[in-house]
């Protein structure tokens, strides 16, 4: 039988095959974009704006192959993918914050890898703690460590990413606090037209309008502020309560078929063709 990167006692999979944890995707991508080095590399330089919606399904095509695919599978894309990183290189063309224009940027910068990859599981955990169950310290730890995985299949080095959970916690902290994340007009553009308003058919507006209120709820403050949405405690009340709700009394009641995505139950699995067509 062939092996993957991990099993389905591994807190990654356990975490992101719980089809709510979804939700944590919009909170990704705008953490993600707030860095204006990040935004550049990762948005602007790979045409992510031109086609987000593209972009988007061929990294989820890649995280599939990591948490739930054979590790020939996901080396493969992941190596694609770092090769594609490689040939991304050019200079910030106007300033940005802290960073001047003419700052030097490349896609497989270490530091900026990490910035996206701590988006990703940040995001994931506070998803999963608030709408699925409060992990214990020990599974924080290891959800950590299988992003370490995660990490190293995109080319991070292990002496550049976080030992341990709380030095995770200190570093997403040190980088809300410190003054480098910065939201320009082209940002809060992305944060328009790609998180809050994409194309979704006429039915579903009513429920994209909810998730819109939960991506805007779950940002850090500072972020949110720098996006421009409004925000205020009676929210802050309601979203947690609506949290709480589908923490106790829906997710646990849910069939298989509908709590897990399609690839954890195995009907929708990574098929190495499929896989290459999307990521390519």
């Amino acid at each position: 039988m062939a092996v993957g990167y991990f099993d389905d006692d591994s807190m990654l999979r356990r975490v992101v095959r719980e089809r709510v944890v979804g939700l944590s995707g919009p909170r990704a991508l705008l953490v993600m974009a707030a860095h204006p080095v990040a935004w550049q590399g990762f948005f602007t330089h790979t045409g992510a704006r031109d086609e987000p919606y593209r972009r988007l399904e061929r990294t989820a095509v890649v995280m599939n192959a990591i948490g739930f695919g054979t590790r020939e599978e996901a080396d493969r894309l992941t190596a694609r993918v770092r090769r594609m990183h490689a040939r991304v290189r050019g200079v910030l063309r106007e300033d940005a914050g802290r960073f001047a224009a003419g700052t030097p940027y490349r896609a497989d910068d270490p530091a900026l890898l990490l910035w996206i990859l701590g988006a990703l599981a940040e995001s994931a955990m506070v998803v999963y703690d608030q709408y699925v169950r409060k992990p214990s310290p020990d599974e924080r730890e290891a959800l950590w460590q299988d992003y370490r995985v995660v990490g190293r299949l995109f080319g991070i080095p292990d002496d550049a990413m976080p030992a341990g959970i709380a030095e995770f916690e200190d570093y997403m902290a040190r980088m809300y606090a410190g003054g480098e994340l910065h939201v320009g007009p082209q940002t809060r553009e992305l944060a328009v037209q790609v998180v809050m308003r994409p194309p979704v058919p006429v039915w579903a507006r009513g429920l994209l309008e909810l998730v819109n209120q939960i991506t805007v709820g779950l940002l850090p403050g500072g972020i949110r502020r720098q996006y421009g949405f409004s925000w205020d405690p009676a929210r802050e009340v309601a979203r947690r309560a609506h949290a709480e709700y589908i923490k106790r009394a829906v997710v646990p009641l849910l069939p298989t078929g509908l709590r897990l995505v399609p690839v954890a139950r195995g009907d929708g699995g990574a098929g190495a063709a499929p896989q290459e067509r999307a990521a390519a």
